[in-house]
């Protein structure tokens, strides 16, 4: 099953809408949904892969350098994080807010292709809830399969994205997914028994380093067994709906030099 896909959008600049100046403050809620669904920067094809898989794969959304400056500065973010910021769970650990770290991180969540995802799944105004930092640390057990919000009666309610800051490979701890399973009614017995276990569907993503997964929140997932001796970064967002209750609380975390930078689409989806 092909799940990589290539696409002409960039994360090496800024594809906020071009609008005037004097109009941005003006637009609603529905008017920043409806220019957003407008693009055509998510091919049809990854879209119909993400509605019947739950997942897709974008590569090459950097250049080299371009990744290389953000792995640069992804390190000494994690490094200089205040402790209250960072989560060491069994097998990873965890950055929260990646939104305020660095200029460096500005245009991931503005990615138009993600938020065209959003648009055609979530299929509603919607906004960043989460983005945070992520290391899969050498010699880790798998994750347990799990899903980060359900469907409820009015639909999808989440989409993520990985940024893959490291290859993702087999034997490092790639993100694995259950084709399918955001449509499940029932949760398998196998998979309610051994959550850890390799499920006979399974799909790991697997990319070079700078690809995007873009993946409903409602698919089964979790990252593969790290066997190797070095740790496996990324970066990870996910939005929900506009009106949805978020933990991140990002909106209140707003440095003053941050909020001087971002583009007005960037403060639409931190809804500030």
């Amino acid at each position: 099953m092909l799940l990589k896909q290539s696409c002409s959008s960039s994360l090496n600049t800024d594809r906020t809408p071009q609008l005037k100046a004097g109009v941005r403050c003006f637009l609603t809620m529905q008017d920043w949904f409806n220019i957003i669904g407008s693009g055509c920067e998510l091919p049809a094809s990854a879209i119909q892969v993400l509605q019947d898989v739950g997942f897709v794969v974008i590569a090459n959304t950097m250049t080299p350098d371009r990744l290389a400056q953000l792995a640069t500065t992804y390190d000494s973010a994690v490094a200089s994080a205040n402790s209250d910021d960072v989560k060491i769970g069994s097998t990873t650990t965890r950055v929260r807010d990646f939104v305020n770290r660095s200029s460096e991180f500005d245009a991931l969540y503005v990615y138009q292709p993600v938020l065209e995802a959003c648009c055609r799944i979530i299929e509603q105004p919607f906004r960043l809830s989460t983005m945070h930092a992520r290391t899969v640390r050498p010699r880790s057990q798998p994750q347990v399969f799990h899903v980060d919000f359900e469907r409820d009666k009015d639909g999808w309610t989440m989409i993520g994205f990985i940024l893959m800051v490291d290859e993702f490979r087999s034997d490092n701890g790639a993100t694995r997914f259950i084709p399918g399973s955001h449509n499940w009614l029932t949760v398998p017995d196998k998979l309610k028994n051994d959550p850890r276990a390799d499920y006979e569907s399974q799909i790991l993503a697997c990319a070079p380093a700078g690809s995007i997964i873009i993946f409903n929140g409602a698919s089964w997932h979790g990252h593969a067994a790290n066997s190797s001796n070095e740790p496996r970064r990324s970066i990870q967002g996910a939005y929900i709906r506009r009106h949805a209750d978020s933990g991140e609380k990002l909106s209140e975390r707003m440095r003053p030099d941050t909020l001087a930078r971002i583009s007005p689409l960037a403060k639409y989806l931190l809804a500030v």
